[in-house]
């Protein structure tokens, strides 16, 4: 088979073109998003991770063409934290013991890959890094039913620089973890916002054991649902009975929703707390090929 090399020639130029206005448009870019670090120059800490996945749900659902959505939401991901390192330092901090490798893998997937990224190899480490300032982000594992390494209990505190979770990885269904199935979850020192696609983590104090069952009831008249849960009591402390509690949903740290959650439980409840939450994940329908 003969190559016709003057077209391919004249396709390649086209290629070259096209790959210039791009450029252009980058560059473009990056001149808005120091107008945008101007605006923000006296935040400490310039992540918004809700506006991070609100630019993929977006670009995601307007997506056509051939292309793969998995590789462009991976360009993006690379345009997004490059623009949060020039507005700011960033850095990350992985918790990591050893031989375990996965969730090193997805905070690479998710925050870049020339960010500076240090690893720990407990949880507490990396909860006390994004506390310090030392790292912007914290990546900690998933909490599960059977985890008893209940690293979210050193979030339940009500001071200003308590980190709070904000993302849920792999943010992109597909991760390159060479652990299959693993999860994580991303905290910092910024509040939640809403996406219309969320979850949010809240923490209820009590005296006593009162049951998921309590809380179940509680969220329930607040209109909302668990979508999981985990208990965590110091045995020396017998008074101390700490529930955490995934909401399917957004709650507002400041609205009527967490006002008629504390109202349901009533006495029973010491403290409740609001840990942050994150934007769902971009699933298989989202990653679909466009039209």
């Amino acid at each position: 088979m003969t190559i016709d090399k003057e077209k391919l020639l004249g396709l390649r130029r086209e290629i070259d073109t096209i790959d210039d206005s791009i450029h252009d448009l980058i560059m473009e870019r990056t001149k808005v998003v120091e107008q945008v670090r101007a605006v923000k120059k006296d935040e400490k800490i310039k992540i918004r991770p809700a506006r991070e996945a609100e630019i993929l749900y977006r670009l995601m659902a307007r997506h056509k063409g051939a292309f793969p959505k998995r590789e462009l939401s991976r360009i993006w991901r690379e345009i997004i934290v490059a623009t949060l390192r020039f507005e700011g330092p960033f850095s990350v901090a992985v918790a990591m013991p050893e031989g375990e490798q996965g969730i090193w893998d997805m905070a690479r997937d998710q925050y870049g890959t020339f960010t500076p990224m240090k690893r720990h190899v407990s949880n507490r480490g990396v909860v006390e890094a994004v506390q310090k300032g030392e790292a912007t982000v914290g990546i900690l594992p998933l909490p599960r039913p059977d985890d008893e390494k209940r690293w979210w209990q050193f979030l339940v505190s009500e001071a200003p620089e308590t980190p709070r979770i904000i993302a849920r990885l792999p943010f992109v269904a597909g991760s390159n973890a060479r652990e299959e199935g693993l999860e994580a979850l991303v905290v910092c020192a910024v509040p939640q916002e809403k996406t219309g696609r969320d979850c949010s983590y809240l923490a209820v104090e009590a005296a006593e054991d009162i049951g998921f069952k309590a809380i179940e009831n509680a969220l329930t008249q607040a209109r909302m649902s668990a979508g999981f849960n985990q208990l965590w009591h110091e045995p020396n402390r017998p008074a101390a009975w700490t529930y955490l509690v995934e909401v399917k949903d957004f709650v507002d740290a400041e609205g009527g929703q967490l006002s008629r959650f504390k109202d349901a439980l009533g006495e029973r409840a010491k403290r409740v707390l609001h840990l942050g939450g994150y934007a769902s994940s971009l699933d298989e329908a989202d990653l679909e090929a466009g039209s």
